[in-house]
């Protein structure tokens, strides 16, 4: 008889053997494989029956979502700012060209155009199902930050009634956490990842998402809370920082439990959100794992790590970001996942600096000389409060209203679903 580490080791093994089997058997069904027969959920949340989420009706859900990127956590490539990438970068820029007060009301109009409720209305109508909303936590910080900060509750409290009309999900993403859990720019850090390294960073984040929680928890249009975006780069100290990432999520979804009891919680691999390596076996009932895949060969090789963990485990797992490519490339990767039965939510829904969008916002007249300006290096000896600058900050915040912008079908097509207009 094998016993101790020897018959672990068999039976990891006989595991690992069986979920590739059930890969290939998947694979081989296709798309149009039935459904396994699921039960109904009685309190109107989406839960998960292993590998499949289940809506409140007891049918099995297919997310098909769309990033909200750069609404609530600007990024420096959206602009094309290659200086100016991180938020609290942008954030100085637009200050330096505007001045304080009137940077203050451009990210008031910014917010208020760039998401619309005519926004989420041509989403759901074009087909998808789901945004993912990108966080920053000082904009839901507890003692309401400043002015910029204090808008964030009133914003998500509106994203999640218009969602609710129109009959989208949400799912809530920490890209910017206290301290900074990448150690790279959109996390809003310092560049490192100083998370993981400060206890009372962690007790920031974790008073952050209960109060997420306890505001959110009767709303079913919250799908779930995705608790850091692309943890730990894969240029930090991995070897330290990747055994810290499943204790710190087993507290914070303690915490979120206290509060929240059903509601999904997705937890991202590490080096951003590509390695399930850290994890062990689920510690709770409705966890979602997530991974982010972009630029690979659209092929089961790119995914088999995530696919292998779902079968070991009988867990879902979710696309939580992907895209950034040709039409293509996206159309074979969406259909890869979905002969797979998993879930996707590509990057991004509007965007200027790429045509691998939804709605693509038109470039403003004198652009350049907002990007020289903001990335502080010499425009001509222009200074930072230049007419043009100025004109080209107001033109872009009307190209970004969903009347002005592009709608790129062949985008859309890719992903298997239409311009509804």
């Amino acid at each position: 008889m094998l016993t101790g580490k020897y018959m672990r080791s068999r039976l990891t093994k006989l595991a690992f053997a069986v979920s590739l089997l059930c890969i290939t058997l998947v694979e081989a069904a296709g798309a149009d494989a039935p459904a396994r027969p699921a039960t109904s959920t009685a309190h109107g949340f989406v839960t998960v029956q292993g590998r499949q989420l289940v809506a409140p009706d007891g049918a099995p859900l297919l997310l098909k979502g769309i990033n909200l990127g750069n609404w609530l956590v600007p990024e420096g490539y959206m602009f094309e700012f290659e200086t100016a990438k991180s938020p609290r970068a942008i954030y100085a820029a637009v200050e330096r060209l505007l001045g304080r007060d009137q940077a203050f009301e451009f990210w008031h109009q910014f917010h208020e155009n760039f998401v619309r409720r005519k926004d989420l209305e041509l989403i759901a109508a074009a087909g998808f199902n789901t945004v993912r909303v990108p966080l920053h936590y000082d904009m839901f910080a507890a003692d309401g930050g400043d002015r910029a900060a204090s808008a964030g509750w009133a914003l998500l409290d509106r994203l999640v009634d218009w969602c609710e009309a129109v009959g989208l999900y949400v799912v809530l993403d920490m890209h910017a956490a206290p301290g900074g859990q990448t150690g790279a720019n959109h996390d809003d850090g310092t560049g490192y990842a100083l998370l993981f390294h400060v206890p009372a960073l962690q007790e920031e984040t974790a008073a952050v998402w209960r109060a997420i929680a306890a505001r959110y928890r009767n709303r079913p249009a919250i799908l779930g809370y995705d608790l850091l975006n692309e943890p730990i780069s894969s240029f930090s100290n991995v070897r330290y920082l990747n055994p810290k990432l499943e204790p710190l999520y087993r507290r914070l979804v303690a915490d979120i439990r206290t509060i929240d009891p059903d509601r999904l919680i997705f937890l991202g691999g590490s080096q951003w959100n590509t390695n399930f390596g850290v994890f062990g076996s689920p510690f709770d009932r409705n966890l979602v794992y997530t991974y982010h895949n972009f630029w690979s060969p659209p092929s089961r090789a790119a995914i088999r790590q995530f696919v292998n963990f779902s079968y070991l485990y009988n867990v879902p797992i979710f696309l939580g970001e992907s895209g950034e490519a040709d039409d293509d490339w996206v159309k074979a990767f969406r259909e890869l996942h979905e002969r797979l039965g998993i879930g996707w939510c590509f990057w991004t829904y509007k965007n200027m600096a790429s045509e691998a969008t939804v709605a693509r916002v038109r470039r403003p007249a004198n652009w350049d000389l907002v990007v020289a300006l903001a990335d502080g290096g010499a425009a001509a000896g222009a200074d930072p409060a230049h007419p043009a600058a100025v004109a080209a900050l107001a033109e872009y915040l009307e190209n970004v209203k969903l009347e002005n912008t592009t709608i790129q079908q062949g985008y859309l097509d890719a992903l298997g679903l239409h311009d509804p207009r």
